[in-house]
């Protein structure tokens, strides 16, 4: 299916030589001038009106949805999140708030959550969604001293905008977000302007935090002034919020976000409706350079659809069975990302897809709002040393030789999840193991092991155990502003084999 698409997805990317060509010849009738010449292939779209028959729209729709499964996707987490009547935790777990704010938590995420797959028990989190064109929105950044952090900034196609964080020696002060037609001028004590590519965008700060009670204490005050707002609110003071007595937001009874109902990630892209949505995506999202023609086709779709029931059922069908045989295997990690040794698989392009739509439907499947590969690189695997489905029965060994962590500049962890890709609830309440772990024990030769499976590998070892549940599980490290080993591949993940 892919291979066939190629041709149409990168048309316009071929005809960029020939429309080079064709601007010289106006500057230089001599040279490259022939009224046998092709046209440019952007002069030549398909034509209005036209009978696609169905197995042609079948093609494209296939396409269609792999290719806007993500930015459907960012629609409906916005429409979600953005009821909020005001900052605060949606059922008491999620953050969440009205356009134009970010809702902080103020300690790690509760393992109840269900809005995204694969989040992290290293960082305090923020959530918030803007219309940037409509309403530049004021990010706030404190003094964070030593401590590591990064607002990650997201554009409707899920790429980040914006470099805001440790890794960029962002300074305290007031960043203005504003959309890709915004046509105003730098106000008085705004630090700096961060544009991003498209007008709806969202924000989801993270603000690293030791497991320990001195480290939850000392962050209150740092987070609290962890505040996002309008324009129309900009005084050049900073804002306070006390995020630790943010108010529960209760959404109406009847209201489930689309839950799937199977324990898993809220279901936030419905096949059956997803073709009534497409077109909103066209018309917000600009293609990038070289996607010209694949909206061509897109819309030439959506016009046949629009006035033939028969191609509106195909693109319902296939819709369905896209979602089925080419989004649902994205959950598998061995289908996901690239090799990384020893069964683990790894992320590419997240956060920066460009053209990777591979990367991108992958990610936001998988793991949604991840970050660039610069300020985390992560690895992942379902199987173990022998590749074996890893399993809750057995007790598993992850040891990291002396010298042979997670080379970073910022933080590392290992975190355990649930074959829904969600937080296994344990009586430890413990979700990850890593930098922020001040009581891991390890071995005389300097090694660290790390312990997976149901069922405790001892007293002596509980401090260095993850509990799984008593069925398949996955494993998931996170590495935070990787050193260049990181970036480079070098550093390859350990081994995971079972204990004798």
């Amino acid at each position: 299916m892919l291979g066939g698409m190629l041709p149409v997805a990168y048309a316009s990317v071929a005809a960029v030589p020939q429309m080079a060509i064709a601007a010289d010849s106006k500057g230089n009738p001599t040279k490259g001038s022939s009224s046998n010449a092709p046209p440019a292939a952007s002069e030549i779209l398909p034509p209005p009106g036209i009978a696609m028959h169905p197995e042609y729209a079948q093609v494209i729709a296939r396409m269609a949805y792999v290719w806007g499964w993500p930015m459907v996707n960012m629609l409906n987490r916005n429409a979600r999140i953005t009821q909020a009547p005001h900052p605060g935790l949606l059922n008491g777990v999620l953050p969440a708030a009205p356009r134009g704010q970010v809702a902080m938590l103020h300690d790690y995420i509760d393992p109840a959550e269900t809005f995204v797959t694969c989040p992290n028990q290293d960082v305090v989190y923020g959530l918030g969604f803007f219309s940037l064109d409509e309403e530049p929105v004021v990010a706030q950044v404190p003094d964070f001293g030593d401590r590591f952090w990064v607002y990650a900034l997201y554009d409707a196609r899920t790429n980040q905008f914006g470099h805001l964080g440790k890794p960029y020696e962002t300074s305290r002060g007031f960043y203005l977000l504003v959309g890709p037609n915004w046509k105003g001028s730098k106000p008085a004590g705004i630090t700096d302007i961060v544009r991003c590519p498209t007008a709806l965008a969202n924000a989801i700060p993270r603000v690293f935090q030791n497991d320990t009670p001195e480290d939850k204490k000392a962050i209150q005050p740092v987070i609290n002034q962890v505040v996002f707002y309008p324009l129309k609110q900009f005084d050049g003071r900073m804002k306070t919020i006390d995020w630790l007595h943010a108010p529960v937001i209760t959404p109406p009874s009847q209201d489930t976000g689309g839950d799937s109902g199977g324990g898993g990630e809220t279901k936030w892209v419905i096949p059956e409706k997803f073709f009534d949505q497409f077109s909103q995506v066209l018309d917000t999202v600009p293609p990038l350079a070289g996607e010209e023609a694949l909206y061509a086709q897109f819309r030439s779709l959506m016009e046949v659809a629009n006035r033939d029931p028969d191609v509106k059922k195909v693109l319902v069908s296939t819709a369905a069975d896209t979602e089925r045989d080419v989004i649902g295997p994205f959950f598998e990690w061995r289908r996901n990302g690239v090799p990384a040794g020893n069964n683990w698989s790894r992320s590419t392009n997240n956060a920066q897809t460009g053209f990777d739509y591979f990367d991108r439907t992958g990610t936001a499947k998988s793991n949604m709002f991840d970050n660039r590969p610069t300020e985390t690189q992560y690895f992942y695997t379902d199987l173990d040393a022998s590749g074996t489905q890893l399993n809750g029965a057995n007790i598993y060994e992850i040891v990291f030789a002396k010298g042979e962590e997670p080379p970073v500049n910022g933080f590392w962890s290992l975190t355990l999840y649930n074959e829904k890709h969600l937080f296994h609830a344990n009586d430890l309440k413990r979700y990850s193991l890593g930098t922020k772990s001040k009581n891991l024990k390890r071995n005389a030769d300097g090694s660290l092991t790390l312990y997976a499976g149901a069922k405790s590998p001892g007293a002596d070892k509980e401090s260095n155990w993850l509990p799984a549940p008593a069925g398949t599980f996955s494993l998931y490290i996170r590495s935070y502003w990787g050193k260049e080993q990181i970036l480079n591949g070098t550093w390859k993940p350990p081994q995971i084999r079972k204990a004798a």
